[in-house]
């Protein structure tokens, strides 16, 4: 009994060491998480931007024959103006859509005109919408102006910290370019490390490939996904302005945001295009407003089979799933960092069910 009871001992000594040991580096690891959680998002970004500019990094860099360093602070100046113009052009014009409806409250020169009479010919609703547009426009202006204003004081508010948190993601965004860049600048050092935790995780074999694989998830959805819905927000967002469009920077960035959850950006354009019909009449430049807007809605139809077929594809329920949770869970920037995030773990989940580990005879046949 007694070299079962040291047996024994032993085996709890080294059990109680275990979990002292694993209690020890759980601690850490919260301790590590709660100081890094407040840079996640933006070093996720970093990292997302890094990855899906660096083959560009690359070519930059044999084409040119600078170093890494020069050609990645050359990408992020040119990243950051790229961006800056757009969103100056559309901060604008927001602050003067803002102004103006301001000024057209407190004047109290808020008039709505008659319905077209062609409305109430329109099938189902036509009618009940030219009757209740003729109600609202032989109203006394000033009372509907005093019974809808405190909704929209409440709108008012809801939409200045929606914008708010819009200029906190651009702002993070232009953070996380910047470190992207760095992390460009130390490409190849980072994808060796990247190989050696994978390859420390899953094994020397398996571990370049779910690097590789990641890689490549990375680089399709952020290219794919979110660039299509950035290059759709330029396109429509241009026209906008240029028409004079009211609310053309709020608009746009509806476009984006249909565009990253994979729903159609015809939503905005259709109504826009029939709003301008309806106040301008069907002039010549109102025909070509209607067809760059037909086009620049339907561009990702062209893009997505130039750049999302170059990486790995992925269901587009698994993107748009997301978008919406990266949205709910972190806000604005959430919403470009869930879909990757998303898909990366989709495609190592179905990697790990479609490679089971091989029985121990399997191994030896398959030997040299």
């Amino acid at each position: 009994m007694v070299p079962s009871s040291l047996w024994e001992q032993a085996l709890s000594r080294g059990l109680l060491d275990v979990f002292i040991r694993a209690g020890l580096i759980l601690v850490l690891a919260m301790a590590c998480y709660q100081v890094f959680h407040p840079f996640l998002n933006l070093m996720l970004w970093a990292v997302i931007l890094a990855v899906t500019f660096y083959p560009l990094h690359q070519r930059l860099c044999n084409a040119m024959g600078l170093g890494e360093g020069k050609v990645a602070t050359l990408i992020t100046l040119v990243s950051v103006a790229i961006l800056l113009i757009p969103v100056f052009l559309l901060g604008s014009s927001i602050a003067e859509s803002m102004d103006s409806g301001l000024e057209l409250l407190k004047g109290g020169d808020l008039q709505i005109p008659a319905p077209p009479e062609s409305i109430a010919s329109w099938p189902l609703i036509g009618q009940p919408l030219s009757d209740a547009w003729k109600q609202a426009a032989d109203a006394d202006q000033t009372s509907l102006v005093k019974q809808v204003l405190p909704y929209l004081k409440g709108a008012g508010l809801v939409l200045m910290s929606k914008l708010a948190g819009v200029g906190a993601g651009i702002l993070l965004f232009l953070g996380a370019l910047i470190i992207g860049g760095i992390i460009m600048a130390y490409g190849g050092n980072g994808h060796r490390s990247a190989v050696a935790i994978a390859s420390r995780l899953s094994g020397p074999v398996r571990g370049p490939q779910i690097a590789e694989l990641c890689t490549a998830t990375i680089r399709a959805v952020a290219q794919g996904v979110v660039g299509i819905a950035f290059i759709q927000m330029l396109l429509v967002g241009v026209g906008f302005v240029v028409m004079g469009i009211p609310g053309a920077g709020v608009l746009a960035l509806l476009v984006l945001l249909l565009g990253i959850m994979q729903l159609p950006v015809t939503l905005i354009t259709v109504p826009v295009i029939i709003f301008v019909f309806a106040t301008q009449g069907a002039s010549l430049g109102v025909i070509i407003f209607t067809v760059y807007s037909v086009v620049a809605g339907l561009s990702d139809n062209v893009l997505k089979p130039m750049l999302l077929g170059r990486g790995v594809n992925v269901p587009m329920p698994v993107v748009l799933i997301g978008a919406l949770g990266g949205m709910v869970t972190g806000g604005i920037i959430g919403l470009f960092i869930g879909p990757v995030v998303l898909a990366v773990g989709y495609k190592l989940f179905w990697q790990w069910v479609e490679d089971p580990p091989k029985l121990p005879v399997e191994e030896e046949r398959t030997a040299p």
